[in-house]
């Protein structure tokens, strides 16, 4: 997986837009941040997920998926190693956390669609 194809999984959900955020390109729907490229550091990406999801992808996946640090770690957020995630997998997780952000008519638009 490269950045590229990363941005262009983040940027393929409804209404989403890239803008930046500390320094790092981030992927928004509604003004929500839900996922981050570059983060902790290049070759990295972050998805906001909940805590149960991350818990089953951290399990699933260890030398990919790994929480972030601290209490934004805790409360779901993500940090995944580009080099090894599937592309399939890495679109389940920004799905996930696309619907987690973006206002609740428009993720139930998307998961009627499913």
């Amino acid at each position: 997986m490269t950045s590229q194809e990363f941005r262009r999984l983040a940027l393929s959900l409804p209404e989403a837009s890239e803008q930046a955020h500390m320094g790092h390109p981030d992927f928004r729907v509604a003004g929500k941040i839900f996922a981050t490229l570059g983060y902790p550091e290049s070759g990295w990406g972050m998805v906001k997920l909940t805590p149960i999801e991350q818990e089953m992808l951290v399990k699933a996946q260890p030398t990919v998926f790994v929480p972030a640090k601290g209490a934004w770690g805790q409360r779901g957020a993500t940090c995944l190693r580009l080099k090894g995630v599937r592309a399939a997998t890495l679109r389940r997780a920004l799905r996930a956390a696309w619907l987690l952000a973006a206002p609740k008519p428009l993720a139930s638009k998307l998961e009627s669609e499913s």
